[in-house]
């Protein structure tokens, strides 16, 4: 059985993606928090940039991205460089 590795998001790129994913969604960090867990003051540091969302949280957000359908992968695309077909981009890094 392999097992997939959450997304992976450099610090300075994080507060920017989880905002536009949490806009997209139409819900407040409040809001947002809840769906995923965690606390407000947590969306509110990923937002600004002081701390990383942990594997297990990004594996939730990476569902998110996927219940958001063509949004969300479009998302995926801009911050992770990721084909919709789920390949790697062209020039990208392993």
């Amino acid at each position: 059985m392999t097992t997939k590795k959450p997304l992976e998001i450099n610090q300075s790129e994080v507060g920017k993606f989880i905002r536009e994913l949490r806009l997209l969604t139409g819900l407040t960090q409040e809001q947002f928090a809840a769906a995923l867990g965690v606390t407000y003051p947590t969306i509110n540091r990923w937002e600004n940039g002081r701390a990383k969302p942990s594997p297990l949280a990004m594996k939730l957000i990476e569902q998110k991205l996927r219940d958001l359908g063509e949004p969300g992968q479009d998302l995926k695309q801009k911050y992770f460089g990721e084909q919709r077909s789920g390949r790697r981009a062209i020039g990208s890094r392993d």
